[in-house]
């Protein structure tokens, strides 16, 4: 019972789980994998704006197991991400479809300007619908 209460609050735990998991993983890799991965980590999680619970805990999962095995196979960091470890980062999160948080802004943008357009005043709560 009061599990679920405590997700209504924060979300699902078995994501705060997956994600513990995958960010213990990551720490666990020995250098420059780790440093690699917290750098590309950190960025994506910047650069994505991920709402969605279950993209994200997918995306993190799917980093996770990329630097494992390339730490496995002794791949170098430049090998994987390249020349351009931004454009790198850029198209690993690309790669993940979920909601984000500028979709929210966007209808909450196009409502207000609707609003304006007709002569109606929408109030915060309107606008955040």
């Amino acid at each position: 019972m009061a599990a679920k209460w405590i997700e209504v609050l924060t979300g699902p735990l078995e994501q705060k789980k997956q994600y513990r998991q995958a960010t213990a993983r990551i720490a666990a890799l020995p250098a420059p994998y780790r440093d690699a991965a917290k750098a590309i980590g950190r960025y994506v999680m910047y650069y994505s704006g991920t709402t969605d619970g279950d993209t994200l805990t997918t995306m993190i999962g799917d980093h996770a197991d990329l630097w494992e095995r390339a730490a496995v196979d002794g791949t170098p960091v430049r090998e994987i991400v390249g020349d351009d470890p931004v454009g790198f980062a850029e198209e690993f999160a690309a790669a993940y479809s979920g909601t984000h948080w500028i979709d929210k802004e966007r209808a909450r943008l196009t409502k207000a300007i609707d609003a304006a357009i007709e002569g109606t005043t929408i109030t915060g709560t309107e606008a955040e619908e």
